[in-house]
Protein backbone atom coordinates (compact mmCIF):
# COMPACT_ATOMS: atom_id res chain seq x y z
CA UNK A 1 0.00 0.00 0.00
CA UNK A 2 1.30 3.48 -0.70
CA UNK A 3 1.49 6.58 1.44
CA UNK A 4 -1.82 7.60 0.05
CA UNK A 5 -3.56 4.47 0.98
CA UNK A 6 -2.58 4.50 4.75
CA UNK A 7 -3.55 8.33 5.05
CA UNK A 8 -7.45 7.11 3.51
CA UNK A 9 -7.24 4.15 5.70
CA UNK A 10 -6.31 6.09 8.59
CA UNK A 11 -9.05 8.52 7.70
CA UNK A 12 -11.58 6.06 7.52
CA UNK A 13 -10.71 4.25 10.24
CA UNK A 14 -10.99 7.45 12.32
CA UNK A 15 -14.47 7.77 10.77
CA UNK A 16 -15.84 4.17 11.82
CA UNK A 17 -14.48 4.61 15.36
CA UNK A 18 -16.69 7.95 15.94
CA UNK A 19 -19.74 5.58 14.32
CA UNK A 20 -18.71 3.18 17.13
CA UNK A 21 -17.51 0.47 15.06
CA UNK A 22 -14.69 -1.72 16.74
CA UNK A 23 -11.77 -2.30 14.40
CA UNK A 24 -10.69 -5.76 14.66
CA UNK A 25 -8.05 -6.02 11.59
CA UNK A 26 -6.89 -3.68 8.95
CA UNK A 27 -5.32 -5.15 5.32
CA UNK A 28 -5.96 -8.95 5.95
CA UNK A 29 -4.45 -10.14 3.26
CA UNK A 30 -4.51 -13.60 1.34
CA UNK A 31 -3.47 -14.60 -1.91
CA UNK A 32 -6.76 -13.89 -3.45
CA UNK A 33 -7.01 -10.04 -2.44
CA UNK A 34 -6.98 -7.82 0.80
CA UNK A 35 -9.25 -6.52 2.89
CA UNK A 36 -9.11 -3.01 4.10
CA UNK A 37 -10.71 -2.79 7.30
CA UNK A 38 -12.45 -5.62 9.33
CA UNK A 39 -14.72 -4.03 12.29
CA UNK A 40 -17.89 -4.74 14.00
CA UNK A 41 -21.04 -2.70 14.56
CA UNK A 42 -22.90 -4.07 16.94
CA UNK A 43 -23.16 -7.70 16.30
CA UNK A 44 -22.47 -7.21 12.72
CA UNK A 45 -19.15 -8.66 11.18
CA UNK A 46 -18.15 -5.18 8.48
CA UNK A 47 -15.63 -5.56 5.93
CA UNK A 48 -14.60 -2.07 4.62
CA UNK A 49 -12.96 -1.29 1.47
CA UNK A 50 -11.57 2.33 1.29
CA UNK A 51 -11.32 3.86 -1.94
CA UNK A 52 -9.16 7.30 -1.96
CA UNK A 53 -7.95 9.77 -4.53
CA UNK A 54 -9.60 12.31 -7.29
CA UNK A 55 -13.00 12.05 -8.20
CA UNK A 56 -12.82 12.05 -12.16
CA UNK A 57 -15.96 9.67 -12.41
CA UNK A 58 -17.77 10.77 -9.25
CA UNK A 59 -16.81 9.60 -5.90
CA UNK A 60 -13.72 7.40 -6.05
CA UNK A 61 -16.25 4.51 -4.39
CA UNK A 62 -18.09 4.23 -7.75
CA UNK A 63 -14.74 2.15 -8.42
CA UNK A 64 -15.74 -0.72 -6.79
CA UNK A 65 -17.70 -2.59 -8.93
CA UNK A 66 -18.55 -6.20 -8.58
CA UNK A 67 -16.13 -8.57 -9.54
CA UNK A 68 -14.12 -6.31 -6.60
CA UNK A 69 -17.41 -6.80 -3.95
CA UNK A 70 -16.78 -10.67 -5.14
CA UNK A 71 -13.19 -10.58 -4.12
CA UNK A 72 -14.19 -9.34 -0.87
CA UNK A 73 -16.72 -12.24 -0.26
CA UNK A 74 -14.47 -14.56 -0.91
CA UNK A 75 -11.78 -13.49 1.55
CA UNK A 76 -13.98 -12.49 4.06
CA UNK A 77 -15.03 -15.85 4.18
CA UNK A 78 -11.66 -17.03 4.36
CA UNK A 79 -11.16 -14.68 7.64
CA UNK A 80 -14.40 -16.08 8.84
CA UNK A 81 -13.41 -19.76 8.54
CA UNK A 82 -9.71 -18.64 10.22
CA UNK A 83 -10.59 -16.79 12.86
CA UNK A 84 -14.24 -17.46 13.65
CA UNK A 85 -15.51 -14.68 15.33
CA UNK A 86 -18.56 -14.03 17.11
CA UNK A 87 -21.35 -12.22 14.72
CA UNK A 88 -24.82 -12.32 13.97
CA UNK A 89 -25.02 -10.78 10.47
CA UNK A 90 -22.09 -9.71 8.05
CA UNK A 91 -22.16 -7.07 5.63
CA UNK A 92 -19.82 -5.18 2.93
CA UNK A 93 -18.99 -1.55 3.70
CA UNK A 94 -17.74 0.95 1.15
CA UNK A 95 -16.21 4.40 2.05
CA UNK A 96 -15.11 6.90 -0.48
CA UNK A 97 -12.56 9.58 0.12
CA UNK A 98 -11.86 12.18 -2.28
CA UNK A 99 -8.72 14.15 -3.05
CA UNK A 100 -9.80 17.04 -0.35
CA UNK A 101 -10.47 14.50 2.14
CA UNK A 102 -14.38 14.38 1.89
CA UNK A 103 -15.62 11.24 3.18
CA UNK A 104 -18.93 9.65 1.65
CA UNK A 105 -20.22 6.09 2.92
CA UNK A 106 -21.54 3.45 1.60
CA UNK A 107 -22.88 0.90 4.00
CA UNK A 108 -24.39 -2.62 3.47
CA UNK A 109 -23.40 -3.32 -0.29
CA UNK A 110 -24.02 -6.53 -0.49
CA UNK A 111 -25.15 -9.24 2.24
CA UNK A 112 -22.81 -12.63 2.20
Amino acid sequence: MNNKGKIYEDIAVKFLKKKGFKILKRNFTTRIGEIDIIAKDGNTLVFVEVKGGKDYYGNPAYRVNISKINKIIRVANIYINKFKPNFEETRIDVIGINDKFEISYFPDQRLI
